[in-house]
């Protein structure tokens, strides 16, 4: 999974990650040559005193030093620009796959555990980047080629690289392994500490109407301490890293003087040699240090880029046609034939065997109990899901088989729960038609009833809206959603309970205002009250997922119990007639 999400988003890169590997094997090569030359001062100048010779070896010395930290500088910073590169790209593939998902795989994923694969999890791969960059690169060339040139040196102390490498990779590799997966317990945990934190902060007020600030507190105290459970098992094995290296590294080089010494002292090796041969020893171990300090990041790595690949590699359940219909007929029509709709897994369908039709200039509205499957039905028409069985309609043109855009400009849309973005009531509104007035704001604002509290406002249409638009009221927010739905003129109008937040009188005032301006579409109400309907043209009963009636109010009375029972629930006899 990581290798294949490497491949595929680094691909851009190519340039900058070549200069990279240049630039870094300049700058290995010249660490590597600076121990001989240290060596050929010790032997050839500073036993000999010869100045000269120490002058001219040193300023060579320091031109090739000058030359690594110049590569040093540049290698890091083209992996810098890849890795921040490869970070967006994922982030942006992350973004548009989730803008296509089905509410069924939104809900699936979550929304915290999607935020948390787009922040951190992205983050951990793109630290990955820049480490294999300007550490990992290094790592290879420097062992391979420090234990040629520590050869070169002196032969005989050979057998301790073949001592003290594979204690150090053993040692470093059984830490590694136990760490793997807690790395991977880490990221879940994360994905817990976040949807409850989530949860807590939207639901304020619940949490503070009920008075369960202590309980929610010990919540996330309780989820945030398990996560703190896990960083810490974490945290002590990557501490026995850095003594386990120490320990090895110091170990090895007593080891290179003491035995070094005794071929010093028999003439079999030189001093510069041994001061050489000591720089390569510690500069493998080194190469070997990072390499394992990359393998520690690895891990956490593979975990992040397997939940990243999850998303990306998820289907939407609501597929784009093969060959789209880009042009509809000008009349707003609508129709369900036969629908069903039945969640993966479920033993019984949401919906069964619904079969309407609402045309241009008609008001057809949906009633039923508390999960009779209201919502559901009104979200099969824009394809926020799709139908199991059965057909719907648009204009004569199965909904399924429509261009995306085609469809989903013909519908104006006023979901159950109202949302609106941060920005201005403007910006909110001109979400449903980017290019309109003012003046078309304003007539927008008077049809859903909410001119009076925008002018009362700071700034009129300039307003500010806080994220999700909690600094205005349920009911406010409600007219706004129509409001923005009415600035976008569409031939279908769908209201999933959207008067549910308004007075009587304003409910009544909306409706009386919104007939003009819907005269030429299809409109489906969604209501939970039957005030709310009385005036439609046809009205839908729901029970249990089937209809169970259709026909007007005074039809219903009549011939359909469930209708009589939600009337007689809310209205007195005089009020139903």
């Amino acid at each position: 999974m990581l290798i294949r999400l490497l491949r595929t988003h680094l691909r851009p890169y190519r340039q900058e990650l070549t200069v990279v590997l240049v630039l870094q094997l300049i700058g290995t090569v010249a660490s590597l040559y600076l121990p001989s030359l240290n060596a050929d001062i010790i032997d050839n100048g500073i036993i000999r005193g010869d100045t000269g010779y120490i002058l001219s070896t040193g300023g060579w010395m320091l031109t090739v030093t000058l030359l690594q930290i110049i590569c040093s500088v540049g290698a890091v910073f083209f992996s810098a620009r890849a890795a921040m590169g490869f970070g967006r790209d994922v982030r942006a593939a992350i973004f548009h796959r989730v803008g296509e998902f089905s509410a069924r795989e939104v809900s699936s994923f979550g929304a915290p555990s999607l935020i948390t694969r787009t922040t951190n999890d992205v983050q951990q791969v793109q630290l990955l980047v820049v480490l294999v960059c300007t550490m990992l690169v290094t790592a290879p060339i420097m062992c391979f080629a420090g234990i040629v040139l520590a050869l070169n040196e002196d032969v005989g102390l050979s057998w301790l690289l073949l001592v003290c490498v594979p204690a150090l990779l053993i040692a470093i590799g059984a830490i590694v392994v136990r760490m793997v997966p807690q790395f991977r317990l880490m990221q879940e945990r994360i994905d817990v500490v976040n949807r409850v934190l989530r949860e807590q902060l939207t639901g304020i007020r619940v949490v503070r109407a009920f008075v369960r600030e202590k309980s929610e507190a010990r919540r996330f105290a309780d989820a945030n301490a398990t996560l703190t459970d896990t960083a810490l098992r974490v945290g002590r094995l990557q501490a026995l890293i850095f003594p386990t290296v120490m320990l090895i590294l110091n170990a090895s080089s007593v080891a290179v003087l003491w035995f070094g010494a005794h071929r010093v002292d028999t003439g079999e090796m030189q001093i510069g040699a041994l001061t050489a041969f000591l720089n390569y020893l510690l500069q493998i171990l080194m190469s070997v240090m990072m390499a394992t300090f990359i393998s520690i990041m690895i891990p956490r790595a593979a975990v992040c880029a397997e939940r990243i690949n999850e998303v990306l590699d998820a289907e939407s359940s609501v597929r784009p046609p093969v060959a789209p219909v880009r042009e509809l007929r000008s009349q707003a029509e609508l129709e369900f034939r036969g629908v069903e709709f039945r969640y993966p897994g479920a033993a019984e369908a949401v919906l069964r065997n619904i079969s309407f039709r609402a045309g241009a200039g008609t008001t057809t509205a949906i009633i039923g109990s508390t999960g009779a499957g209201k919502t559901t039905l009104l979200s099969l028409i824009p394809r926020l899901i799709d139908v199991t069985s059965g057909t719907v309609l648009v204009d004569g043109v199965d909904v399924r088989e429509l261009e995306p855009e085609v469809l989903w400009r013909r519908i104006g849309l006023v979901p159950q729960r109202a949302y609106l973005f941060t920005g201005t009531v403007a910006s909110n509104l001109r979400y449903g038609n980017p290019d309109a007035t003012d003046e078309e704001l304003w007539q927008a604002l008077e049809i859903a009833q909410a001119a009076d509290f925008v002018r009362e406002m700071p700034g009129g249409l300039e307003a500010p809206v806080a994220q999700g638009g909690t600094n205005v009221s349920g009911g406010q927010r409600q007219r706004l959603s129509i409001a923005r739905a009415l600035v976008r003129r569409p031939e279908i109008f769908l209201f999933d309970d959207s008067f549910s937040a308004l007075d009587l009188a304003t409910d009544a005032a909306l409706r009386t205002a919104l007939r003009p301006h819907t005269r030429n579409a299809a409109v489906l109400v969604v209501a939970q009250r039957v005030t709310t309907i009385l005036d439609a043209d046809q009205i839908i009963v729901l029970d249990d997922g089937a209809i169970v009636g259709v026909g007007t109010h005074h039809q219903l009375l009549e011939t359909c119990p469930t209708y009589v029972e939600i009337v007689q629930s809310q209205l007195t006899p005089a009020e139903a007639a």
